[in-house]
């Protein structure tokens, strides 16, 4: 027996291992769908909180507060359905690591700010913050996003329909 063929799991360890893909691939979806679905219900608060951050020109804030809802949505979607998985978790990881050098950089030049993560947004009180926590939460996201990138087959995705390789 190799090492390639000796490192394969067996059928019923690669059942577990799609379950695992299917609870981070549905987990992810669903960060992305509340988060984008509660941006997009308001595009002034969105606003509001891409503006807090205090990085990007007026035009960028715009232009940010305009396609991160859909944008977000559309991951969600994607994730679903489990169409182009490893793809998705490349983009979702990338916005993560954005989101959270956004957070970072807030907490570094002490501005009180909600992140606007899933929704709210903006100037908060000083100690109101929770830059900790958030990045801790975007973290966690980011792992299931990194566990995608490495493993994207999981149950009940078109992925597995739609490549010879059953989405792997």
């Amino acid at each position: 027996m190799s090492v390639v063929e000796a490192s394969k799991p067996t059928r019923g360890q690669s059942f577990w291992l799609d379950v695992v893909g299917t609870v981070a691939r549905l987990g992810l979806a669903a960060v992305w769908l509340i988060s984008g679905g509660i941006k997009a219900a308001d595009p002034a608060q969105t606003w509001v909180a891409v503006h807090a951050y205090r990085v990007l020109p007026e035009m960028g804030v715009e232009v940010v507060a305009a396609v991160l809802p859909w944008f977000e949505l559309a991951l969600g979607v994607l994730l679903v359905i489990g169409v182009g998985t490893r793809l998705v978790a490349v983009l979702s990881g990338l916005v993560l690591l954005a989101f959270m050098a956004g957070v970072t950089q807030a907490w570094a030049r002490g501005l009180y700010i909600d992140c606007g993560c899933f929704g709210g947004g903006g100037e908060v009180e000083p100690g109101a913050t929770q830059y900790g926590t958030e990045l801790l939460r975007d973290a966690g996201f980011l792992l299931l996003a990194a566990w995608l990138v490495v493993r994207p087959r999981s149950l009940f995705a078109l992925d597995a329909r739609l490549s010879p390789e059953g989405g792997s």
